[in-house]
């Protein structure tokens, strides 16, 4: 079934939103606002269908050609201009506000910021996660599974991906074929890290726990992307990925880094935000939005390697940073040594260790997709900081998590989106809470 559609907005995914001639909403892939398009209907349900466009009857002046098509999923809002892009990104964080944070609308477009844009729209990826597959005839192959999609999509380049590992799935793929042979090594996973800044690149395959060629890797694999370290990760396929082992197997055995005028030191399992320019921008908001004094009392929880605790620590604070992956505990002790800086940091997971931290000045949180579990908050509201500076990269979980702040005692004062994440519907959005007078 065909229908034509006005394209409204992009929803917060792939999809851009519009209505049937019944009024029902209908969420359309490869679609811009403004577009007028035939769209095959895929998936009717009672309260919204789904569709893909067939055809462009009028475009929109938001629409652009697309530079890749290569089909694996990684860019879904690459047909949209840039401005487009940060104007939806923007208005999904509002929205998210008033559906989910029960904002009122207009307090919500006062409090939400323009989107601050990347400095590259392409290019800016300092990281690809390669997933493993095979073709037709057995061989190894190298690319990315669309949201939703079990197959590999095979890739000779990515241009998200910076200069120095753009082309990485190529040269690794004929690499890999090579050392594998006839042989299954149960490689599933690639990843490589390559730094603008530090010129480092590091590779780090991860297989199950088996017999590896370590030697024969480290030949093969030397010169691939011009690397300055090739690591194995052991781990078992699937989700949950638990790292049972990180080996070297030649060069450095991790991936250095330079932010904020600090060199950070990241093992292959641990946390690294993607877009280093963009990553500055969210420590700057930060400190700008807490406006730490030196002394001040700070928590960072899920610290990871130390991207806010270390800044904030050299600005002066007494900063206690809390992580509970290993590898970024790690990390986290190193990257303070090599800074200079003092930092408590204690090993375990957030919501157990918050009350124990005592009263404090400032809180920074960074919490994954899910936003904060349940409890935390009304931990941090015992603990009364004056502030806490929210950092997220999910606009729904943590409008939920703006919405118990409020009831806990305090105030949200500032949303800023950031761009990490070009050509794609992620946002970043750096959030200041102010502690309502008691």
């Amino acid at each position: 079934m065909t229908e034509t559609v006005r394209i409204d907005r992009m929803s917060y995914g792939s999809a851009a939103v519009g209505r049937l001639a019944d009024g029902k909403t209908v969420f359309v892939e490869g679609a811009a606002p403004g577009d007028v398009v035939e769209v095959d209907l895929v998936e009717d349900k009672p309260r919204f269908a789904r569709g893909r466009v067939a055809t462009v009857v009028e475009p929109s002046p938001a629409r652009v050609d697309a530079p890749c098509a290569a089909g694996c999923g990684g860019c879904p809002w690459a047909h949209l201009s840039y401005a487009a892009q940060l104007d939806a990104k923007r208005a999904n964080v509002v929205d998210a506000l008033v559906r989910t944070g029960r904002l009122e609308r207009e307090r919500a477009e006062g409090l939400v910021a323009p989107c601050v844009p990347s400095k590259r729209e392409w290019g800016y990826r300092n990281k690809l996660e390669l997933a493993c597959g095979a073709d037709a005839a057995g061989r190894l192959v190298l690319g990315m599974r669309p949201e939703g999609g079990e197959a590999v999509v095979p890739l000779d380049s990515c241009p998200l991906a910076n200069r120095l590992i753009a082309g990485a799935p190529k040269a690794l793929r004929g690499a890999l074929r090579f050392l594998a042979g006839n042989e299954d090594l149960g490689i599933f996973r690639v990843g490589v890290r390559g730094s603008l800044r530090t010129k480092d690149v590091e590779i780090a395959l991860w297989t199950p726990p088996s017999a590896f060629p370590r030697a024969q890797a480290a030949k093969l694999l030397a010169s691939a992307c011009k690397n300055t370290s090739l690591v194995r990760v052991l781990a078992e396929p699937g989700r949950a990925r638990k790292v049972k082992k990180v080996e070297a197997l030649s060069g450095k055995g991790c991936w250095e880094e330079e932010l904020a005028g600090e060199r950070f030191l990241t093992s292959a399992p641990s946390f690294f935000q993607v877009n280093t320019a963009q990553a500055e921008r969210l420590i700057a908001l930060v400190q700008e939005g807490l406006g730490i004094a030196c002394g001040d009392y700070v928590a960072d929880l899920y610290a990871g390697g130390g991207t806010f605790s270390v800044p904030l620590a050299a600005a002066g604070a007494d900063v206690v940073a809390v992580e509970a992956a290993a590898s970024s505990v790690r990390d986290l002790r190193r990257n303070a040594e090599r800074a200079g800086v003092e930092i408590e940091v204690v090993g375990g997971d957030a919501a157990r260790e918050l009350p124990e931290l005592g009263e404090l000045d400032a809180l920074v949180v960074d919490p994954p997709r899910a936003g904060l579990a349940d409890g935390v908050v009304e931990s941090i509201a015992e603990a009364g900081p004056r502030q806490v500076a929210y950092v997220s990269c999910d606009p729904q979980t943590w409008a939920r998590d703006v919405a118990r702040f409020e009831g806990a005692g305090y105030r949200l004062t500032a949303a800023t989106p950031v761009d990490l994440f070009p050509q794609t519907y992620h946002v970043e959005v750096v959030s200041i809470f102010e502690r309502r007078a008691r």
